[in-house]
């Protein structure tokens, strides 16, 4: 078979782990596998009869040359925010005739039929997108209209639904964890609150894990609007009792203060998600003006996914490609390899879309002391979702 891989939206580490698998496995099977650069762009973007547009966007993968990219983090195929499916109008490739674009409302354009035409011209028979909610609806859109699609998940705030873990978010706590304790040394000196900002738009569960395993005064996550008076008699509390005398909050970017909107900036993506950011330093401003201390504050942002990926992430994305493969082979089409209940298993290739995966506030945090709850394990699974 001739199989076609892709990397859709943020990058993370543990994307090549998974880029060399399919590739080194699919040339010792016999099949040809190729990289489509850039995600979905590059099949929006592609002319498969001009050789410069092919040069760009397409190349052929086997173990001579992903043989070493599994050592580091991003992506060999590099990636985009792109939407096949509700593309603007002025944002459309010249090289799409009008009879296979679909005019929606609002000035967008539906190229779903470009794409699936190009997967046809290149000879693809089954395709591999790796990404998370938004790529992966993308890649079950494709698979509703007939084309082969076996789906691999990833992203650091470990919200897919259907697969209890995604490549990229043992890397972002481990991250996260280091810059904490390297931080404690500054916002000691000080003796300042210190106000850590993390990934997490829906989901809290990095701004939960991380702040448990670094030891955290306080953690606010995605899924429980905060009071910012309540929080700043908290964080005073933690720091009067530290012989240092200073705290730690961290922060889900997508936190809210009780009776405020998520705080975004910019247009909205193809996928209709603003840019997220902020509320880090709006709550250090209020935590200022509420307790009268000074704060330190530091978003983490793409630190959390810079660099290598650690032991877990490479062990997940193997053995995810691999699961991907055995689909492949099996020519067992639409799923979503995923990690439930501890073992390596398969949804369908629409999970991503079917719902949205949370922290299970209940089980896992006190919503009272804005912080985790986790000091008892027996029972709980490994990751909280």
């Amino acid at each position: 078979m001739r199989i076609g891989i892709l990397t859709g939206g943020g990058d993370v580490p543990g994307l090549n782990p998974a880029i060399k698998t399919v590739a080194t496995r699919g040339e010792a099977e016999g099949h040809e596998v190729v990289g489509i650069r850039r995600g979905w762009m590059g099949l929006l973007h592609l002319n498969p009869d001009d050789p410069a547009s092919m040069k760009e966007f397409i190349c052929n993968l086997d173990h001579a040359n992903t043989r070493t990219i599994d050592r580091s983090g991003g992506t060999y195929l590099h990636t985009s925010r792109v939407n096949p499916q509700a593309v603007k109008s002025s944002d459309v490739p010249e090289c799409i005739p009008a009879a296979m674009k679909v005019e929606l409302a609002g000035g967008l354009v539906d190229c779903t039929k470009y794409v699936l035409g190009v997967l046809g011209k290149l000879g693809i028979d089954v395709l591999v997108p790796i990404g998370g909610e938004d790529t992966l609806g993308y890649g079950a859109r494709l698979h509703r209209e007939g084309f082969p699609v076996v789906s691999i998940p990833k992203t650091m705030d470990n919200d897919v639904y259907g697969t209890d873990f995604c490549i990229g978010f043992s890397t972002a706590v481990t991250r996260s964890v280091q810059f904490i304790h390297q931080l404690r040394s500054c916002v000691g000196s000080h003796e300042r609150i210190g106000v850590i900002e993390l990934f997490g738009r829906h989901s809290g569960e990095t701004s939960l894990i991380a702040s448990y395993l670094a030891g955290v005064d306080r953690a606010v996550i995605s899924e429980v609007p905060f009071d910012p008076e309540k929080l700043g008699g908290l964080l005073m509390k933690d720091k009067f009792d530290n012989p240092s005398n200073y705290c730690i909050v961290t922060l889900s970017e997508g936190a809210k203060p009780i009776g405020e909107g998520l705080m975004e900036e910019g247009e909205a993506d193809a996928f209709g998600h603003r840019k997220l950011g902020g509320v880090g330093q709006w709550t250090a401003q209020a935590l200022e003006r509420i307790t009268g201390e000074k704060t330190m504050v530091q978003n983490l942002a793409y630190l959390m996914r810079s660099g290598a990926p650690d032991a877990l992430d490479i062990m997940v994305a193997v053995n995810f490609a691999a699961c991907a493969m055995d689909l492949i082979d099996d020519k067992n089409f639409g799923k979503m390899v995923a990690l439930r209940q501890g073992r390596y298993t398969y949804v369908e290739a629409d999970s991503p879309i079917l719902g949205e995966k949370t922290v299970d506030v209940a089980a896992f945090y006190d919503s009272e002391q804005y912080r985790p709850s986790l000091n008892h394990g027996l029972g709980k699974p490994m990751f909280l979702y």
